[in-house]
């Protein structure tokens, strides 16, 4: 059998019980006590108004012994005696478990209590009112920042990357570039969101050009023939240059030059063939690979994993870093709107309220078996022995009720009595 947690402050409870017994006990010594010299007095000639004491203490003494062993029969066997129906809790322990597993399904695991139940809390409203407070944000950051720290800590590292390249480079891998490429390609060149690269090439190209004069007079005259005179190669060089130049400028400032429009045209015509020519689609494939091959690359992705995990564990760490600042700010916020915005707030109580009946419905069973399971691994007569320094105290009071109680109504039978006979 399992035993029971201690109860809190049992040495204290078990004090106040014992002093209650006593006082109930004392009850019961007195009207004892009053029925013997009221007996004893009687045989020695006492007046009539003894007999009320009598009778009075006598019906005082048969309720405290009533109640005693009604109270008594709760938790064990008066006197020892196999009396049926006493020992109850003891005797009873599992069908009482049954018993209050049920009670609690039934009358606060239904969906209706539960939702009336946080209907009436406003559960949103009371919940944003103490979030909205930078205190309480701050309080729930930094809970936060531990199961975060606890978290990443746990995790292996080799865990975590072979979940990354499962989940990421293999679907990287997996799905064919070309296409979506093509397709992205494409809706940048159909509303021109390239000219502008294409206006920095140019700039590009013309400062080029016309900042290195000199290389392209050497190239123009190391492609001339040895036996060509060297004022000839200048003069050929440097007309090369100026038309060279003078189409670089035009390409920059004319944005319908012929050369900028076989430039959109030629990408057009690659963005489509991404998406649709097998043999530029397979090199978007052959370059895939490569990209993922190099080196580098796998080096970025072997250690992204521990690159997110430092900063994860650092902006835990620091109380002013970016990630806690900004969810500070974000509770703080969130907590504000729950406040004030009725809808955001009924969202979140349906919400809420859908949740919670959601799990009533369909672990109310569950819920009630954890207490009736746990109630049937109890020892049985330690549970008499909790539940009775629980409860005891105040149970010993219908002993000293019964004792006060029965003595009028004794007197009051031996009034009557008296009346009907005399």
């Amino acid at each position: 059998m399992e035993q029971l947690a201690p109860v809190p402050g049992e040495v204290e409870k078990r004090l106040a019980l014992r002093r209650m017994k006593l006082v109930a006990l004392a009850f019961l010594g007195a009207a004892t006590v009053i029925f013997l010299v009221a007996t004893f007095w009687q045989a020695a000639g006492a007046p009539g108004w003894v007999g009320y004491l009598k009778a009075a203490a006598e019906a005082g003494m048969v309720g405290a012994l009533a109640d005693w062993f009604a109270v008594t029969a709760l938790f064990r066997r008066p006197l020892g005696l196999p009396i049926p129906h006493t020992a109850i809790i003891p005797t009873r322990k599992d069908a009482l478990g049954d018993s209050l597993g049920e009670f609690v399904g039934t009358n606060f695991l239904s969906e209706q209590v539960v939702r009336e139940r946080l209907r009436r809390v406003g559960v949103a409203a009371r919940f944003g009112e103490w979030l909205a407070k930078p205190d309480n944000a701050d309080r729930i950051t930094s809970e936060l920042a531990t199961v975060m720290r606890g978290a990443v800590t746990v995790l292996r590292d080799e865990d975590v990357q072979a979940v990354l390249e499962q989940a990421v480079v293999s679907r990287i891998v997996g799905v064919p570039w070309g296409p979506p490429l093509g397709k992205l390609l494409e809706g940048a060149f159909a509303d021109g969101s390239h000219h502008k690269l294409v206006d920095l090439m140019c700039d590009r190209a013309y400062d080029w050009v016309k900042d290195n004069h000199d290389q392209v007079m050497n190239v123009v005259s190391d492609r001339a023939p040895s036996w060509s005179p060297k004022f000839f190669d200048s003069l050929v060089a440097d007309k090369v240059y100026g038309e060279v130049l003078n189409f670089a400028w035009a390409v920059k400032t004319d944005v319908n030059h012929p050369m900028r429009l076989s430039l959109d045209t030629f990408l057009r015509e690659f963005a489509g063939d991404l998406q649709h020519d097998p043999k530029a689609m397979a090199r978007a494939e052959t370059v895939k690979h490569q990209v993922l091959d190099h080196p580098q690359v796998q080096n970025l992705i072997g250690s992204t994993w521990s690159t997110a995990k430092k900063m994860l564990l650092d902006a835990a760490e620091d109380p002013s870093s970016e990630l806690r600042t900004r969810v500070r700010s974000g509770l703080v916020s969130l907590g504000t709107k729950l406040a004030t915005d009725d809808a955001l707030r009924t969202k979140a109580d349906t919400w809420l309220e859908g949740a919670a009946a959601y799990i009533v419905l369909n672990y109310r069973d569950e819920i009630t078996t954890l207490i009736t399971d746990t109630v049937q691994r109890w020892d049985a007569d330690e549970t008499a022995r909790k539940v009775e320094l629980q409860v005891g105290r105040d149970l010993q009071f219908i002993r000293i009720n019964g004792t006060v109680v029965g003595a009028l109504a004794g007197l009051l039978i031996y009034a009557v009595a008296q009346l009907i006979g005399g």
